[in-house]
């Protein structure tokens, strides 16, 4: 019987993982990777303390850290797929939680922290995949950076799509928009990306493929029955998320878009014995400085609730 089992590799679990060491907590990490969604970030450059690190050695350094800790388990290279709650005390309704596993473990805890984050929806058009990390980035708040005097698209019509723009427009010197049918996001971010001259909103445009073999070197896109290509330097792919929540969505209050409820003072969801953390929750900030101190929170409060047992 574990005290904790925190799902998840990203910074958020990883910093759940440090803590719960530290506090001497039992305590099982169960992650398929680690490093959450910026390992394929070529250069991550708002990680608190360092001014340059790549996704790569920012998962690394991640991994280094939890592995450094005393007491800490870790099973990787599996993903958690179903989670029981179970009573193991009838008369003050104790939970716990069987938590089952891809590849067959099993695994028992009195809490759970779920910090396995989100995955950014995709394309699903050629070179998307293999240009990942080499001109298509998912993160326009880490990314941005690196497109200093360059032309870009952005692909999306929502707010994330337009916040995006307005994340690009310090650097790029061209920024491309292109919009499957219209502009969806909030009337004021529309004014403020439509009136930027280096700013050109493309409506009807349904990509097809993204150009490029190193990196990108271009977009192609269908609109009003015509196949054109843009030269680009980069794709923003801004078309939302999915949180990583199907195996909970049974046990846990989720939002509209199924993202995990929470008390955003102590991290709690609607199932007493369950915390949630980062990118899985309805909190509306995307960042990993964010998931770690979210997770830190949980971890704390879990670590309340141990001492009271």
């Amino acid at each position: 019987m574990y005290d904790l089992i925190i799902i998840g590799g990203g910074p958020g679990g990883v910093a759940a993982g440090i803590y719960a060491a530290r506090k001497k907590m039992k305590t099982l990490l169960i992650t398929d990777t680690f490093g959450g969604q910026s390992v394929v970030s070529a250069d991550v450059q708002n990680w608190i303390g360092t001014k340059s690190i790549s996704g790569f050695d920012l998962a690394k350094s991640l991994e280094e850290h939890l592995r450094a800790q005393q007491g800490i388990e870790i099973d990787e290279n599996d993903l958690v797929t179903e989670i029981q709650k179970k009573i193991i005390s009838d008369d003050r309704q104790i939970p716990s939680f069987l938590i089952k596993t891809k590849k067959g473990k099993e695994f028992e805890t009195k809490h759970v922290l779920l910090a396995s984050g989100s995955r950014h929806k995709k394309l699903d058009v050629p070179g998307e995949k293999e240009l990942d990390g080499k001109g298509v980035v998912y993160c326009s708040i880490c990314d941005a950076p690196l497109f200093e005097g360059k032309t870009v698209a952005v692909v999306g019509g929502g707010n994330s799509a337009l916040e995006a723009v307005l994340d690009a427009i310090p650097y790029a010197s061209k920024i491309y928009v292109l919009v499957r049918s219209a502009l969806k996001g909030d009337p004021v971010t529309q004014d403020k990306v439509k009136a930027h001259p280096n700013v050109e909103i493309i409506l009807g445009a349904t990509p097809e493929e993204i150009i490029g073999k190193d990196t990108v070197t271009g977009i192609r896109y269908l609109a009003n029955g015509e196949s054109k290509t843009l030269n680009v330097d980069g794709v923003f792919v801004e078309i939302g998320q999915a949180p990583n929540s199907d195996f909970v969505k049974d046990l846990v209050k989720l939002d509209d878009y199924g993202h995990v409820a929470v008390d955003h003072k102590t991290q709690q969801t609607s199932c007493p014995g369950i915390w949630a953390a980062g990118d899985i929750t309805d909190q509306p900030y995307r960042q990993n400085n964010i998931s770690v101190g979210d997770a830190v929170k949980a971890t704390l409060n879990i670590y309340d609730r141990v001492k009271m047992q």
